[in-house]
């Protein structure tokens, strides 16, 4: 697939890795973007994205990624405008970190994480991902069947392309064990939706980026960042959000790439 004159849908795209890979597609020539986040700083993002491409690309919209009717609102939307969506980076995340089982010092009881935060966390970053990209498979296969077009044969090109956005954290990690779960099941996610939309012609694919230079990294402040990440990662830095945003630009368009990418500046946590 090419950028150019293609339609996409970025959830996450008021700041970190979901932002840059709007600017990543604006230089690329894509038609347009509807970039999707809960907070008002979405409309100044689309504004200083247009402004840095030279042209109206960017379409902000404002509304929780985990809503059905507004997801499917999004892409009435920019479809009407402008055509079929046909890539989709559902890049928005949440975390809500503490340990699985702690025991109180005073009362020695143990208190476990609480089931409701451990639900918002795969409503938001496992859930939203997967419909936010069946929806767009869901429009091309009625596009398809409208034109009678069944099974796609290699020889129209690729219709679509899907990256979800997983994690070093999908392997385990300390304190985050909803955040993790939710990364690790990205995999069996993208891997399920590879295997039935290739028959719609759809790719789908999975980045997982190391430790970021995010506001969600940054959250965990620089005494963490310095002792526990820093020290173990090759790279002897952050990620910068670019070079994510540029991986994933390469996974859209290279029609070869399939399963995972592992972007982790060579990140390796002690046992």
């Amino acid at each position: 697939m090419e950028f150019a004159g293609k339609v996409a849908v970025i959830t996450g795209a008021a700041s970190g890795i979901g932002r840059a890979v709007a600017n990543a597609m604006a230089h690329r020539d894509v038609r347009a973007m509807a970039l999707v986040d809960m907070g008002e700083a979405i409309d100044a993002v689309a504004t200083e994205v247009n402004a840095e491409a030279g042209r109206q690309v960017a379409y902000a919209y404002r509304g929780d990624t985990t809503d059905e009717t507004f997801r499917a609102s999004v892409f009435d939307s920019i479809g009407a405008q402008f055509g079929i969506v046909t890539m989709c980076v559902p890049a928005a995340g949440i975390t809500r970190d503490d340990l699985a089982v702690r025991v109180d010092k005073v009362t020695g009881k143990a208190r476990i994480y609480p089931v409701q935060r451990f639900k918002q966390v795969v409503d938001v970053n496992l859930v939203a991902p997967v419909y936010w990209s069946l929806e767009m498979i869901g429009r091309i296969a009625e596009d398809r069947a409208a034109r009678s077009l069944k099974r796609w044969l290699p020889s129209e090109g690729m219709q679509g392309a899907i990256v979800f956005i997983g994690s070093v954290s999908s392997q385990g990690n300390r304190g985050q064990i909803s955040y993790a779960s939710t990364k690790a099941g990205l995999e069996g996610a993208a891997a399920t939706i590879q295997k039935e939309a290739v028959f719609y012609g759809v790719r789908c694919s999975l980045i997982h980026p190391g430790f970021t230079d995010t506001q969600m990294v940054r959250a965990m402040g620089d005494e963490y960042i310095n002792t526990q990440i820093l020290p173990f990662t090759q790279l002897g830095r952050l990620i910068r959000p670019e070079e994510i945003a540029d991986a994933i630009c390469f996974m859209l368009t290279n029609s070869a790439v399939s399963g995972e990418l592992w972007a982790d500046a060579g990140w390796h946590p002690p046992a």
